[in-house]
């Protein structure tokens, strides 16, 4: 299939991984095992990495917390921010590791189940590496958007109301 057709289908399933093949097929306008085998081939390339469930954890009672983690690093000789972000991306609690360009090198984020937790493997786990000089830590007090999506259920309607 073309560069085209495979941008297409990225932008559809990046917004609704749940689409049925069928519909996107016929949205596309492909045959069905044609775009069956497309995507079975960006998963094989690492295109498509995987398929994820947006959850609005404050909708629950589960407690969650997320923080982003500032870490300022000395890259090892020959080895670069790879093996930095190896150590780091290797711990469970870490969801992402981003390197970064301005004032500081990556950008860690990890989730614990409180305020506690994450300080602990901060300076437990991540502040011990040989090659952190320091972090920073921001804990996300409340999601507004993620990954496109508004989290805020409720639509408000602020407009001033106007009568003849």
């Amino acid at each position: 299939m073309s560069d085209e057709i495979r941008e297409k289908i990225l932008n559809a399933i990046e917004k609704n991984a749940r689409i049925d093949l069928h519909d996107l097929a016929i949205m596309l306008g492909v045959e069905e095992a044609a775009l069956a085998n497309e995507i079975a081939d960006m998963e094989k390339e690492k295109i498509i990495c995987g398929y994820h469930t947006l959850i609005n954890w404050d909708g629950t009672s589960e407690e969650k917390v997320t923080a982003l983690i500032e870490v300022h690093v000395t890259p090892q000789r020959g080895l670069g921010f790879d093996k930095i972000a190896e150590r780091m991306y290797n711990y469970d609690e870490v969801r992402a590791v981003y390197l970064m360009s301005g004032g500081f090198d990556f950008t860690v984020i990890l989730e614990g189940k409180n305020l506690r937790d994450v300080s602990t493997f901060v300076t437990t786990k991540l502040s011990t590496l040989e090659t952190v000089r320091g972090t920073a830590t921001h804990f996300i007090l409340k999601k507004y958007k993620d990954h496109g999506i508004i989290m805020d259920a409720e639509n408000k309607d602020e407009r001033m109301k106007v009568t003849p």
